[in-house]
């Protein structure tokens, strides 16, 4: 996903994204990609689509469909007055200094960042990430405010009838001639309801950086695999520390310094990915809910459709049907 790139990548054809094409698109826009594990550069991390929507002025509009195969990171190294992401299917983790936040289906961020204070945005290995991506490259042209001095990460819920309306129109054939247009006013409802009031817009403390070590990062690693590999496991804060060789605490901040996100979160994130599998392999509702560690079937259901926009039966009553 290129969720913190202002570039064109012209056709919305579905495509391969390998980690050799993304580092190359990181070294012409100034984004550091990371990518979860080993694998050649063209070993795939996803696919589906990126494309562009033109418009004027100093506004840039990317929407992203994308099934990602392996997680990876994005980290700019530019400096942009606003950024906004909305998510309309899956989930990510977005972190700007000390801030982060984890958005599913709904969920927006508006941020603002600087090469000191990168924007760092985790796309788990998922079925489905959709999201609409606006950078505002200037402020002047559409009289909107400037962001203060400092970083900001700011997270908003999208207006449901704003929410149909991305739905809708981004399902369009994008060559319409109408499409721009339309984009164009749902660019400046993203900005009328994303960008952060006065009273948000405080710099983010300063905080020491967590520092790594290289046995850090390969302890971090080997944990972060075995949850992928074993999310139906149950697992401890204090055994998962223990086989970290880490306190508790350190392992709770340094996790999160290295993923952007928390061991649980990652648990969480596995455990659903897994249950879509299940799902398309015919388990039963209660069967997956189980098998990823939900008691009652009405939470897990829950936390799955906020988590891809779709509710579980869905899943199960479409595999059940194609197999017919």
């Amino acid at each position: 996903m290129t969720s913190i790139a202002t570039h064109p990548l012209s056709s919305p054809t579905p495509h391969v994204l390998t980690s050799q094409a993304l580092m190359q698109l990181g070294m012409r826009f100034g984004i550091d990609y990371r990518f979860d594990g080993p694998g050649s550069g063209v070993a795939p991390i996803a696919h589906g689509s990126v494309h562009d929507v033109s418009l004027p002025r100093s506004l840039h509009l990317t929407l992203s469909d994308l099934q990602v195969e392996r997680t990876y990171w994005s980290a700019s190294r530019q400096s942009v007055p606003w950024f906004i992401s909305v998510v309309l299917d899956g989930h990510i983790t977005a972190t700007v200094g000390t801030q982060c936040v984890t958005l599913t289906a709904g969920d927006g961020l508006c941020a603002h960042f600087n090469p000191q204070y990168s924007l760092t945005v985790c796309q788990p290995a998922q079925p489905r990430l959709r999201t609409v991506n606006l950078a505002v490259l200037a402020t002047e042209p559409h009289a909107l405010p400037k962001p203060s001095a400092g970083p900001l990460l700011h997270y908003w819920r999208l207006p449901e009838a704003l929410t149909h309306a991305l739905h809708d129109t981004i399902d369009q054939p994008p060559s319409a001639c109408r499409q721009p247009l339309v984009w164009q006013g749902l660019a400046l409802q993203l900005l009328g309801h994303g960008l952060p009031s006065e009273a948000t817009q405080s710099s983010l403390p300063e905080r020491p950086e967590t520092r790594l070590t290289h046995r850090d990062r390969q302890c971090l690693t080997r944990l972060h695999q075995r949850i992928a590999d074993q999310p139906a496991q149950p697992y401890c804060l204090n055994h998962l520390a223990r086989e970290a060789a880490m306190s508790p605490s350190s392992l709770r901040q340094k996790f999160r310094a290295c993923y952007g996100y928390s061991v649980f979160d990652h648990l969480r994130q596995c455990r659903l990915a897994k249950a879509y599998r299940d799902l398309q392999r015919g388990f039963s509702v209660q069967q997956t809910a189980h098998a990823c560690g939900y008691r009652h079937a009405t939470n897990f259901a829950t936390a799955f459709k906020r988590a891809f926009g779709i509710a579980p039966h869905e899943v199960h009553q479409h595999e059940v049907r194609n197999r017919h």
